[in-house]
């Protein structure tokens, strides 16, 4: 599959996945501050941002467009940062394809098989339920969504996900149909013996329960050479509420290789 992507910089290779309901967007301000010293490529994932829909939205699937993207660009030895759903993508492609990267980054992440959240099932219904004949701006979008969405950072976060027709209507860029139908794909476990035994960090939010203690033998066992890092202050999505202690984190991990 043909993904959309955004590219910036020179030097060692560095994809980056962004997770659910995310665009290659989200990203940006993070890619361009370590542009310096990398080449970034940040595609959107199936039934994301620009990128192409698709009935089939699983982690198979997306690992293939992950190695399709790769082989289609010719990158060399790339390090994989992932968030959310992109962490298991980038997980995934890890223990399948371990010669094809050179290092491994999740942002919290684990894993286990999540239970639906209502977070994400909420979001898909009130984003499914914005009448766009009845919103000629994004501010009438905003308080169709406010409501459903109460708190201004995720609902600004899905709106990232809005476009303008030509014929002057607004619409989801999401393919929100196929993502509803295979929420239990996206929320599914990684369950494998295989290993990937080259740098791993994994970064968990303090304030997040995505990553739990009792998560980290699994990730030991399947990431041996996996290191740990909390930032106390963050919840979910870490690169948002602590960018620099996040970049520093990530910057100091990829230092030595």
């Amino acid at each position: 599959m043909e993904l959309f992507y955004r590219h910036y910089g020179k030097g060692q290779p560095l994809i980056i996945l962004h997770g659910i309901f995310g665009v290659s967007d989200n990203w940006v301000t993070f890619a361009k501050e370590m542009s310096e010293n990398y080449e970034i490529f940040i595609p959107d994932q199936r039934n994301h941002g620009h990128s192409q829909h698709h009935p089939t939205h699983n982690y198979f699937a997306m690992c293939a467009d992950l190695q399709e993207f790769i082989q289609q660009h010719t990158i060399q030895n790339p390090i994989i940062l992932g968030h959310s759903m992109g962490g298991k993508v980038a997980m995934h492609f890890a223990l399948e394809h371990p010669d094809k990267l050179k290092a491994l980054i999740v942002a919290d992440i684990s894993l286990r098989t999540y239970q639906r959240r209502y977070q994400h099932l909420n979001m898909i219904d009130a984003m499914l339920g914005v009448d766009f004949n009845k919103a000629a701006s994004r501010q009438e979008i905003e308080e169709q969504l406010k409501p459903h969405i109460k708190e201004d950072r995720i609902r600004l976060f899905a709106m990232k996900n809005l476009y303008r027709r030509q014929r002057g209507q607004f619409a989801w860029r999401l393919n929100l149909e196929a993502i509803n139908l295979n929420m239990d794909e996206i929320f599914e476990g990684i369950h494998s013996d295989k290993t990937f035994e080259k740098p791993t960090l994994f970064i968990r939010g303090g304030k997040s329960d995505y990553v739990k203690y009792e998560d980290y033998d699994q990730i030991y066992r399947n990431f041996p050479k996996a290191v740990i890092k909390t930032i106390e202050n963050a919840g979910h999505w870490i690169h948002s509420d602590e960018p620099d202690t996040f970049r520093n984190m990530v910057r100091e991990f990829l230092e030595p290789l």
